[in-house]
């Protein structure tokens, strides 16, 4: 197995437990179940190929790193996505129930709410002018009442 491994680091192949395992001819569980080939697997993995220098080449580690940030940064986008897909409906069917004329349009509905409170304060001035008409009323028959018992 360990030949196998400096075979590939010395052809400069990628190595990973799937080549190290196809170039030994084993099966790449043998190596997920012996922690010190997946170790020796993994370090060398993590070295710099023969001929390279370490500012040129891209670790196993960075790769990894940069796709679990394009991963996390993808479920971002695609709930911004979700949230403006769902903007963009509410809006498309509010325009279309305005177009349709089912809905009242804002201004008609602003007139509407101004009549219905102006007809409540008719009532409210008819029910004060009826109570001020019963009182003229009743000074009027407690006037004609008093002109009688002079006149007596």
């Amino acid at each position: 197995m360990f030949k196998a491994l400096d075979q590939l680091a010395s052809a400069g192949e990628e190595i990973s437990v799937s080549t190290v395992a196809r170039a030994a001819g084993v099966h790449r569980s043998l190596i997920h179940r012996h922690g010190d080939l997946h170790a020796a697997v993994i370090a060398r993995a993590g070295q710099p190929l023969p001929g390279t220098t370490a500012g040129t080449q891209v670790s196993r580690k960075s790769l990894l790193a940069d796709v679990a940030n394009l991963t996390a940064r993808n479920g971002r986008l695609a709930a911004h996505i979700t949230r403006l897909e769902r903007r963009l409906s509410e809006a498309l069917g509010q325009t279309a129930w305005e177009a349709s004329g089912l809905g009242a349009p804002a201004d008609i509905e602003t007139l509407t709410r101004r009549a219905t409170e102006l007809e409540q304060q008719i009532l409210d001035l008819r029910g004060e002018l009826a109570e001020r008409d019963e009182d003229l009323e009743a000074a009027r028959a407690a006037n004609r009442e008093l002109m009688a018992q002079l006149n007596r």
